[in-house]
């Protein structure tokens, strides 16, 4: 797959079919779209082409500091590699590119960078400055520029809506198995292991803190979590808290994370953890002690939630 970090960088010789979008997620709704994309490509010997944005338009346009995201953009182009699409266009998104109007869009961005014969899109999208222009507009641009537009219809693009939504709730409840179903793979978090208290370590429980560096990728809600991650080409499972560390008096929210049968130092490493199953709630306990024990009963039914996951 072809990234391409700007639209303007660099022009080449050849016609694209396109969408256009946040695909947050790249869930099941996004993959069929993408799927018709990538067939339609290869049949009309076209490059199959997402533009992207970031940041996302809100967080400039509105300054939507508080909108969480379910990927962080490394995430969505490792999970778009996956996904038979040959290009990849990432724009900077900023309030001038905003103000560009509907028929500059299409000419300087569509027709002459993208190089569009064909693009697929919501019957909903709008675009251009202060997004005025509709679909309506974009099949006439299409007769004036000659590239054809295809129609996402209500049902597939409000699909997509209700996946993107019903994922956010499920994570926020901390409903692991309905997030993953709509996503069509385990949610993942990533980031630097950073050194955390050390208590863990003294309890017979070491940990990899966690630090995600994005503020606005969604954390699900706190509690304990079977998960597993991919370390230096070895599959390898375990568990992970968010949480504030009541017991010992914690006072931040962090993200730990327990390898069973792993010895090492991860710290400075970047770990992606994906998320399997939800435990239980965090809880404070009367002692350390109990915090231990209850450890090894969370470890017990980890294990046995992974050896039945094997089995299936």
């Amino acid at each position: 797959m072809i990234i391409k970090r700007n639209l303007f960088e660099k022009d080449e010789n050849y016609h694209t079919v396109v969408t256009i979008g946040t695909f947050d997620g790249v869930h099941v709704g996004h993959r069929k779209i993408i799927d018709k994309l990538v067939t339609i490509a290869k049949a009309n010997s076209l490059r199959s082409t997402i533009l992207t944005f970031f940041p996302h338009p809100r967080m400039v346009l509105q300054q939507a500091t508080d909108l969480k995201l379910l990927n962080t953009l490394d995430e969505k182009i490792a999970i778009l590699e996956n996904s038979g699409l040959d290009q990849l266009i990432i724009h900077p998104f900023t309030k001038d590119f905003s103000r560009m109007s509907a028929e500059q869009y299409v000419k300087e961005v569509l027709v002459d960078h993208i190089k569009a014969k064909k693009v697929i899109i919501g019957y909903d999208h709008r675009f251009g400055r202060n997004r005025t222009a509709t679909i309506d507009d974009l099949v006439s641009f299409g007769e004036k520029y000659d590239f054809e537009v295809e129609q996402i219809s209500a049902e597939e693009v409000n699909e997509v809506s209700v996946s993107s939504t019903k994922i956010r709730k499920a994570l926020e409840d901390g409903d692991v198995k309905t997030a993953n179903a709509y996503l069509g793979y385990c949610y993942m978090l990533s980031g630097v292991v950073t050194r955390g208290r050390g208590i863990g370590k003294d309890l017979g429980f070491a940990t990899a803190n966690i630090h995600i560096e994005e503020k606005y990728k969604l954390i699900p809600k706190v509690g304990v979590y079977v998960i597993r991650t991919h370390y230096r080409g070895k599959l390898r499972y375990g568990m992970m808290n968010i949480g504030f560390n009541p017991t010992v008096q914690g006072d931040k929210r962090t993200i730990e994370v327990h390898l069973f049968d792993f010895q090492g130092d991860l710290y400075g490493e970047t770990l992606s953890v994906e998320l399997l199953e939800r435990l239980r709630d965090e809880q404070k306990f009367d002692s350390v002690e109990a915090l231990r024990l209850q450890l090894e009963k969370d470890k017990a039914v980890s294990i046995s939630h992974i050896e039945k996951l094997h089995a299936d």
